[in-house]
């Protein structure tokens, strides 16, 4: 049975996760380390990673991931949005380490008409001189998987394959599927032949080994709208059934799945998260 879950609030400090997490009854949880639409951030304290640690213990709630700042584009031709893209994700890498958070997702970003290749090389080249200038990091740096909007880059699995493969220590890089982005980017997933050959793509042109994290979201648009807007699961248009195929996927029993659908409570993400836990054969739907 794969590990389930759901992005949650740090409202308070980042050691209320486990216990919202929990509330909303997960296995695990993704966060924020900081808020998403900041570029600067109250430095964490050892006190405040101590007390995370603490939380995880007490409620078996583990936080398998964080999600880096909207605002970071890595693919940027710009040079001072790339720079402040760089130290702020840089930043975000070492909170993960003070945390022992084993994954950091992150989108690719937007070219911003300067070309695929170019923002491809531009991210390769941002990670490799990172993983130089912190050698003794342990974070993993998850590229996600992108619906293709605008400019943006990740809608194809080549174009994760080939930041990877610019990259020098290959060791710290992952993938994060997010199943809303691959339909919207028009990857065929609506039944079960489909799932097997599209994920035999990513298999084939990234690897099951890279797969660190997916987020389990409906979409609101159809297959290849190339629109990333998230829905409930079963209320989209990829419908309950497909989940199942990830949930029953026995490449994946060790892989995090997690919500990333719309809330305004705890109560959307148990409803989410029941309905997935009642896909899994031999299941209950409830925990």
């Amino acid at each position: 049975m794969p590990p389930l879950g759901a992005h949650v609030s740090i409202s308070g400090g980042v050691y209320n996760a486990p216990y919202n997490g929990k509330e909303a009854t997960c296995d695990v949880v993704q966060i924020f380390t900081k808020s998403s639409n900041q570029w600067r951030a109250k430095p964490l304290t050892d006190e405040d990673a101590a007390l995370f640690h603490k939380a995880q213990e007490e409620t078996g709630v583990t936080v398998a991931c964080a999600h880096d700042s909207y605002l970071i584009n890595l693919a940027s031709p710009d040079p001072a949005l790339f720079q402040k893209s760089y130290d702020a994700f840089f930043e975000e890498m070492h909170r993960c380490d003070l945390l022992d958070i084993p994954n950091l997702v992150m989108h690719p970003g937007s070219h911003v008409g300067s070309g695929e290749s170019a923002g491809l090389k531009r991210i390769a080249d941002a990670f490799n001189r990172m993983f130089a200038s912190d050698p003794d990091g342990k974070v993993t740096v998850c590229l996600e998987t992108t619906a293709g909007q605008g400019t943006n880059l990740g809608y194809r699995f080549e174009q994760l394959a080939e930041i990877i493969d610019l990259v020098e220590n290959k060791d710290r890089t992952g993938v994060c599927l997010d199943t809303c982005h691959i339909f919207a980017a028009g990857y065929p997933i609506s039944t079960e032949s489909e799932y097997r050959a599209t994920m035999k793509q990513f298999e084939s042109i990234l690897g099951i080994d890279r797969l660190r994290i997916i987020h389990m979201n409906d979409s609101m648009k159809g297959s290849g709208s190339r629109v990333d807007r998230h829905q409930h699961i079963g209320d989209g248009e990829i419908g309950r059934e497909v989940f199942g195929y990830f949930l029953n996927d026995r490449r994946l029993t060790r892989v995090p799945m997690i919500l990333e659908t719309p809330k305004e409570s705890a109560a959307e993400d148990i409803a989410n998260l029941k309905i997935l836990r009642s896909l899994i054969k031999g299941k209950k739907g409830t925990k």
